[in-house]
């Protein structure tokens, strides 16, 4: 079957290491649509070099590149009419014009299509995101939503065609191989670390004034960056732990798994917001692979992310995220069990693999079904 998917996030290599797993079941060709670049505010992700094998890879600048809702390729048509794909995998939220736009065309070009979604937080959108997302739920022949919580979501909201639950990337293990699994340093500052952007409701003003209170030696890093950073140095300051709090900055993808090897514990500490809660918490899985113990809040999908592989606290709640960070100090015992099952919890759910392989039989099943079978009741 051709499969031709679009996404923008996949401008990040180690996402299209998924592609490659896809590409390599025998029955699948496989072409993806990546911008050369993505814009964060002022500046520019671009698109990264490596994970291409197997499969076609297209580059082409999105008009309004960098809008979430409102961007789309205008050769779409043209690149459907040459491949002429059985499945167009549209990897975007359906109330984006991007998933409007791939839809239309799909539809004249007679592709079996699919979005992806995210959003685990049931909203009203305003016009025109409403009708996109209507469109969507009325002519897509099926979802992928990344967690249990979005597809109730989509189920609340009234769509009523096949919906499956899959992460939308896993995790290559192979890229973490030289970081686990390892025993517990037993000597030395207890290292804890947070990845992600520095952004208010990533929880980061919480972790500051967690570890502030421990008991014990230990150490803070930081890898990302964002709005709160310059906030966050000074707050560190005033709680006198400027000097055991380590501020790294950004790091290309590909070398996340390096500094991750280097920690003790990894920590999310994300906060629910009205319009945002976690919606996975990729770095909790890329911990797992280092063998590398997890804490993270309730916030979301974090709990059903970690399960019995790490622990959890209350969002919001710095003195019960110190309290877990204790036992973590001074329990080796528990950071070696953490790290055993963690790594398990990751080979059974969240790898490249996995999520190919139950993207695969999505597109098996939807080659496979009659269109009239997927009518809305």
């Amino acid at each position: 079957m051709k499969v031709l998917m679009i996404s923008k996030a996949c401008y990040v290599a180690t996402y299209r290491r998924k592609l490659e797993e896809l590409a390599a079941y025998p029955d699948i060709e496989l072409t993806l649509i990546v911008p050369p670049y993505w814009l964060l505010g002022k500046g520019r992700a671009l698109l990264e070099s490596g994970y291409d094998q197997g499969y076609h890879i297209i580059i082409d600048n999105p008009r309004f590149n960098g809008k979430h809702h409102f961007h789309y390729y205008p050769h779409l048509q043209k690149y459907m009419q040459a491949i002429r794909p059985d499945i167009l995998h549209i990897d975007e939220e359906p109330y984006n014009l991007v998933a409007w736009h791939a839809l239309r065309v799909g539809q004249r070009l007679g592709a079996k299509t699919i979005f992806f979604t995210w959003q685990n937080i049931y909203h009203h959108y305003p016009p025109p995101l409403s009708f996109f997302e209507s469109y969507a739920f009325r002519h897509a022949h099926a979802a992928i939503a990344g967690s249990q919580e979005a597809a109730g979501v989509l189920r609340a909201k009234g769509y009523f065609r096949p919906l499956f639950v899959i992460p939308q990337f896993g995790i290559d293990p192979q890229l973490y191989e030289g970081a686990a699994p390892r025993e517990p340093r037993l000597s030395g500052p207890l290292r804890i670390g947070y990845v992600g952007r520095l952004v208010t409701e990533k929880g980061i003003p919480i972790l500051l004034q967690a570890v502030a209170g421990l008991e014990g030696d230990w150490e803070l890093r930081l890898l990302g960056d964002g709005p709160l950073r310059e906030e966050s140095e000074r707050e560190a300051l005033k709680l006198g732990i400027e000097k055991r709090t380590i501020f790294l900055g950004s790091v290309p993808s590909t070398k996340v798994a390096q500094h991750l090897g280097e920690l003790d514990v990894l920590v999310l500490p994300s906060i629910t917001r009205p319009r945002w809660k976690e919606q996975f918490g990729r770095v909790l899985v890329e911990a797992m692979a280092c063998g590398i113990p997890v804490i993270g809040s309730d916030s979301g999908e974090i709990p059903h992310v970690i399960g019995d592989a790490g622990l959890i606290f209350r969002e919001g709640e710095a003195i019960h995220l110190r309290q877990q960070l204790q036992l973590l100090i001074t329990d080796i015992a528990l950071r070696r069990q953490l790290a055993q099952r963690g790594r398990e919890r990751l080979q059974a759910h969240f790898t490249q693999k996995k999520v190919a392989a139950d993207t695969h039989k999505v597109y098996e099943m939807i080659c496979e079904t009659q269109s009239a079978d997927l009518e809305q009741p």
